[in-house]
């Protein structure tokens, strides 16, 4: 790298150098990218979404969740924003934020036992300025975040994801915070029909047909099974609407380790939502 540096290449490079924390004197070279590559700085990312969500302690209505008691199964939207209970993440490579609007749960029906199915809008975004990786906004509702701050319930998942391109930034500007803005006012009644509609589509009588229903769309056989046992462990009953199937592989993603496998999996659940829109 150094050589290449001092080298007179011909290609065009761009950096990013800043000043050491730790000492006035040295100067940190963080990044090496081509010329067209668009930058967009950690704190425009943070400064975008502070207009939108404040803090994010609880002075508009985006705050960072609260926890869901193990011990009880209920969700506690209250807690003290420290370092081990906050999701606002920063480092020398990326940003993370993740807060949710759980002081204004929607109702999306019943559960099997009588009570609110109740919902609550969230949202997380990330960026790197050193071009680690894109930036993007997801938005999605969800149910309730533990405090290792796994997604319970995950619905209705959608995401913006803006390469770091020459025109990044008006790009950013011009889609992602207006689509936050949008869905942070939006009405809940398009989520609220879909979760009806797809309570309401039988498609499955028998184990037969429940198998064939999830291994058509792409899930293993032993995905299936668990899919299929978990229903039935939660609800008491096998799954036979879309909406059964829906918590079933929501519930099996639970159980994956790495978030991003289990966004595949709220992703596939999503996709079963969309064709009963």
């Amino acid at each position: 790298l150094q050589y290449g540096l001092n080298s007179n290449r011909v290609e065009q490079i761009k950096i990013l150098e800043t000043e050491a924390v730790a000492s006035a004197h040295r100067i940190d070279l963080r990044a090496v990218t081509g010329p067209d590559y668009g930058r967009i700085f950690d704190h425009e990312l943070v400064d975008a979404v502070q207009r939108i969500a404040g803090n994010g302690t609880g002075d508009t209505r985006w705050k960072v969740p609260g926890m869901l008691d193990w011990s009880t199964g209920i969700y506690n939207p209250h807690v003290d924003v420290r370092r081990d209970t906050t999701t606002l993440y920063a480092s020398d490579r990326d940003v993370f934020l993740f807060l949710v609007d759980d002081l204004n749960p929607i109702e999306a029906g019943r559960l099997p036992d009588g009570s609110p199915d109740l919902f609550f809008r969230g949202f997380y975004c990330w960026n790197s300025e050193v071009g680690a990786r894109t930036l993007g906004i997801a938005s999605f509702y969800l149910r309730a975040v533990c405090q290792n701050r796994n997604l319970w319930g995950v619905e209705d998942f959608q995401e913006i994801s803006i390469r770091h391109s020459k025109y990044a930034a008006s790009r950013f500007a011009h889609e992602a915070a207006p689509a936050l803005l949008n869905f942070a006012n939006s009405s809940p009644q398009p989520f609220i029909n879909g979760i009806r509609a797809a309570r309401e589509r039988i498609v499955a009588r028998t184990d037969e047909d429940r198998s064939h229903f999830l291994r058509s769309r792409g899930f293993s056989r032993a995905e299936s099974a668990r899919v299929i046992e978990t229903v039935l462990r939660e609800d008491g009953r096998p799954p036979e609407s879309v909406f059964d199937f829906v918590q079933g592989i929501t519930a099996l993603a639970r159980s994956k380790s790495h978030q991003d496998a289990r966004l595949d999996l709220e992703g596939r659940a999503k996709r079963l939502l969309d064709r009963v829109h």
